[in-house]
């Protein structure tokens, strides 16, 4: 988790810089800025290692015979609301899961968590939910749906009114910062990763099971 945090963080740079220009944004007459088009939606993500979920049987085993079920999380999709004062961010996904025996009927659920990150690493909220996979007899595969909501609020994660001045100020050919970067300015860059969040989604996992994803 802490891996694909750090991840996250340098991808916020990049999604912000994606997000601040366009074409036709750049204003070439009396100078050059940049207009800053960013959304304070989250990004959702799934974490390395918490996508999927392998149940053993028995669980103090971990050998390739004794795997009972196998799931996984796919298909999300996302919406968002920041039109009011908190931004409303929802995910909808998919778990596929595939079980050895297929005999008899038989319910699982699994945990899932939704946790929302501010900066890459500053944890806001987490939330645990389950998802219910009911199997038919005879049936190997099944799927079931589940969703993740999140409340933002909208102000944190605005940039502030000098640093979008900084972004957007014109720049006149020969001006000293005519060829700088304003995502290169320290304060500008911390502004933009301190006001980025993600959804972050997956399985609630146990210690031995996320160390099984990670070393498999």
């Amino acid at each position: 988790m802490k891996f694909a945090a750090k991840a996250l963080t340098v991808g916020i740079v990049a999604a912000a810089l994606a997000g601040c220009s366009r074409e036709g944004d750049l204003d070439v007459g009396a100078g050059v800025g940049v207009n800053v088009t960013r959304s304070g939606c989250p990004t959702v993500a799934i974490p390395d290692g918490t996508g999927d979920i392998t149940i053993f049987n028995p669980a103090s085993s971990q050998d390739a015979d004794a795997i009972d079920i196998v799931a996984s999380v796919t298909n999300v999709r996302t919406t968002c609301n920041d039109s009011g004062e908190k931004i409303y961010a929802q995910a909808t996904f998919d778990v596929q899961a595939r079980r050895s025996d297929a005999s008899g009927s038989r319910t699982v659920t699994l945990p899932y968590f939704n946790t929302v990150v501010q900066g890459g690493s500053a944890v806001i909220s987490k939330r645990i939910g389950q998802v219910t996979i009911q199997f038919a007899d005879g049936q190997q595969r099944a799927s079931a749906q589940a969703q993740a909501a999140s409340y933002i609020d909208k102000a944190s994660a605005s940039l502030p009114a000098e640093i979008i001045q900084k972004i957007t100020k014109k720049r006149k050919p020969g001006d000293p910062d005519a060829a700088l970067d304003p995502m290169a300015d320290p304060e500008v860059r911390a502004a933009v990763v301190r006001s980025s969040y993600e959804m972050l989604l997956g399985f609630q996992l146990t210690e031995d099971q996320l160390r099984y994803n990670v070393t498999r």
